[in-house]
């Protein structure tokens, strides 16, 4: 690269920085800290959780989403408790 091209890039780094972090956190925005997926996927393999990636009906996806509000609780932490029940009843 020639050293306008590398004095270009660094600029465009230096703004990509200075716009992430230009506004300051207000009004508790800034408790909850995102976490990268690499991150996620680390606590999710300590915890012994696995992605498992199904297909359904979008009726039955609607009704997932509305019982999981209705609980107030995660949608994976819902399915995981219908899986289990439906498994005991067998």
């Amino acid at each position: 690269m020639k050293r306008a091209e590398l004095a270009k890039s660094k600029g465009k780094k230096i703004d990509r920085q200075m716009s992430q972090s230009a506004t300051p956190s207000r009004f508790g925005q800034g408790a909850s800290a995102v976490v990268d997926r690499r991150e996620q996927r680390t606590r999710d393999q300590a915890l012994g959780l696995v992605a498992f990636a199904i297909k359904l009906e979008g009726d039955l996806v609607k009704q997932l989403h509305s019982l999981a509000q209705e609980r107030g609780i995660p949608l994976n932490e819902l399915t995981a408790d219908l899986l289990r029940k439906g498994l005991k009843a067998k």
